[in-house]
């Protein structure tokens, strides 16, 4: 069995680590100067590096090397490398999130280490814990043994009770960019020996959600789905993800300026009865009216100047000539029929009956 690719490259250094150099350098200089705290609270959205960077500095405050970077050669980091370190312990609160599990914690945490210089301890999805549960952690942060190491990592740190966040050091772990995305895939491309289309890693980048995680894994699903002897394209993701071509989205902008109600509403479901699907249809058209918002409000001449991604020249410009159309309160206002309609299609009996209202609303006003 092959290993998922989010696991293959996992990173196995602080230097490896992306986008959050902020996090790594304060971690490796604690470690340098021997001021390591007793708890460490991880924040961010999911597939950031919270998990990743937890197990390396497992690793570091362990490795037999006692250097700044774990030395991935000692027993101990290799005992953590393949998941069978003892003195690791890692609970995922989604799933053990009770009281018994906690005082189980707190039982075990009053032994020794068996092997290591510390005991760590993992909890994931910290904010699930149980009131009770919390609780009873806190009091083990409060007065925890020398030996001990708590990382608690979450995607809502405002659902922990404040004062365990109190007795923690807080990283907060930010989104990555578009371009860091795409350098890291195309690093494992590159390792892979996979000939890929650079604008197929940019698309994969942008529908990542800035998370490292769900990168690797789609592109671990385009490799699965496609024939590997060939050159993947962009558009072969697009089929395989079910993304909403962008020059249809202009085409379909381009009515609503004309103010064509029923030429918009045909072109809508022509494109669903083609297997396009409605909520991804109007993410995909607020992606693009958001993108032409900020263009209008940054006013950039050119792609170079601008701060968004995932444009052609060609699209940059057409999205300028459109925009160029309407009044920067006008354009903030049919973005937000869109963004209301996007909402709604999730309760909606009929799907597209949202995304229709909303082409009525902005072509008769």
């Amino acid at each position: 069995m092959s290993l998922a690719l989010y696991r293959k490259y996992r990173p196995e250094t602080f230097d490896e680590v992306v986008g959050q150099d902020h996090i790594t350098q304060t971690l490796t200089n604690a470690i340098e100067q021997d001021s390591i705290s007793h708890a460490y609270l991880f924040t961010g959205p999911r597939g950031t590096g919270k998990t990743t960077t937890a197990r390396l500095l497992a690793k570091a405050v362990n490795c037999e090397e006692k250097g700044v970077e774990p030395c991935n050669e000692c027993e101990s980091c290799k005992e953590i490398t393949k998941g069978n370190a003892v003195d690791l312990i890692e609970i995922d609160a989604a799933s053990h999130r009770g009281i018994d599990e906690i005082r189980e914690l707190r039982e075990g945490i009053k032994f020794s280490p068996t092997k290591s210089q510390y005991k760590v301890f993992i909890i994931d999805e910290s904010h699930q814990l149980t009131k009770a549960a919390a609780n009873a952690l806190l009091k083990t942060l409060e007065e925890p043994p020398e030996h001990a190491i708590f990382i608690l990592a979450t995607t809502e740190p405002q659902k922990m009770i404040p004062t365990i966040v109190s007795r923690c050091q807080r990283f907060d772990f930010r989104r990555l960019t578009i371009p860091e995305i795409k350098n890291r895939l195309t690093s494992i491309t590159d390792q892979e020996e996979i000939d890929i289309e650079d604008a197929a890693l940019e698309l994969i980048a942008l529908n990542a959600g800035g998370s490292i995680r769900d990168a690797e894994s789609i592109l671990d699903q385009v490799l699965t789905f496609s024939n590997t002897d060939e050159k993947i394209k962009a558009d072969d993701i697009k089929d395989l993800l079910g993304i909403v071509d962008i020059n249809l989205v202009a085409d379909f902008v381009d009515l609503l300026l004309e103010e064509k109600t029923a030429q918009a509403i045909k072109y809508v479901n022509e494109l669903l009865g083609k297997g396009k699907d409605s909520e991804e249809l109007t993410k995909a058209l607020v992606d693009y009216l958001r993108k032409g918002l900020i263009l209008k409000v940054t006013d950039a001449e050119s792609r170079g100047e601008s701060t968004i991604s995932g444009l052609t020249d060609e699209e940059f410009e057409k999205l300028k000539g459109q925009i160029s159309q309407l009044e920067k309160e006008e354009l903030s206002d049919i973005l937000e029929e869109f963004s209301e309609a996007q909402e709604k299609m999730k309760y909606a009996s009929i799907p597209q009956l949202p995304l229709e209202l909303a082409i009525v609303d902005i072509c008769e006003e």
